[in-house]
């Protein structure tokens, strides 16, 4: 039977289980490691519509107060 759990993993291999799991006996397990960006994906997703809007001539205008 497979089952997921979900963990996080410390720099020197560390595992810390993020739920608790009772198991009736030992087993293997086999990890997968999830590479995180440092910025949250959608944040790089939004980043060219929105700089489409910031960097247009009406809201240069609408800010030029503030330079």
């Amino acid at each position: 039977m497979l089952r997921a759990v979900e963990a996080t993993i410390e720099t020197d291999g560390r595992i810390h289980l993020l739920e608790s799991i009772h198991l009736g006996h030992s087993c293997r397990a086999i990890v997968t490691i999830i590479e995180e960006p440092d910025v949250p994906e959608t944040a790089l997703l939004s980043q060219q519509i929105l700089a489409r809007d910031w960097e247009r001539p009406e809201e240069d205008a609408a800010w030029s107060h503030l330079q």
